[in-house]
């Protein structure tokens, strides 16, 4: 398939936003990550965006910064955790690009996940867990799985590159 956007879709420390700079640079495309662009936006880190502001400001913040990016064509953006959930925005991603999901087993994300309080949805393992199995399931709907179990992020970006026929 050809495509002049390539989005990442998946779990929190999935490995999004390293196989978005690997992909930009070997496509010479530009990455974009919603996450960093939401804290620049906002002037604060997420964690703080949801101590003070909540769930529900975060991603209404993150619907504008996807919807900002949709017209810029040759680009690679590595969405958040919980974007793809949100079915308007899956709508649009799948109908804007190509998506990819970086399909990576609980056990691998819990072991890249800081312990610092940054991924403010990762506090408590059990609802950690519970959020995984249940965004799994809008994961499932992008274009692409990519088994990230063994898979090194050069590996990753070997295989998307081949789907774009690139």
């Amino acid at each position: 398939m050809r495509a002049d956007k390539v989005y990442l879709v998946g779990f929190m420390a999935a490995g999004k936003s390293s196989l978005a700079r690997e992909l930009g640079r070997r496509l010479d495309w530009q990455a974009e990550d919603v996450d960093q662009r939401i804290e620049s936006r906002e002037r604060r880190a997420i964690a703080a965006i949801f101590a003070t502001d909540g769930e529900a400001y975060f991603r209404s913040v993150e619907r504008e910064v996807v919807q900002a990016l949709l017209a810029p064509r040759h680009m690679v953006v590595a969405t958040g955790g919980g974007t793809f959930v949100d079915p308007d925005l899956r709508a649009l991603m799948k109908s804007d690009g190509a998506v990819f999901w970086i399909d990576a087993p609980l056990g691998q994300i819990i072991e890249r996940l800081p312990r610092d309080g940054s991924r403010p949805l990762a506090a408590n393992r059990t609802q950690l867990e519970e959020l995984y199995e249940a965004r799994r399931f809008a994961y499932a709907q992008a274009h692409v799985r990519l088994d990230a179990s063994r898979a090194s992020v050069g590996d990753l970006a070997d295989q998307v590159l081949e789907w774009l026929g690139a």
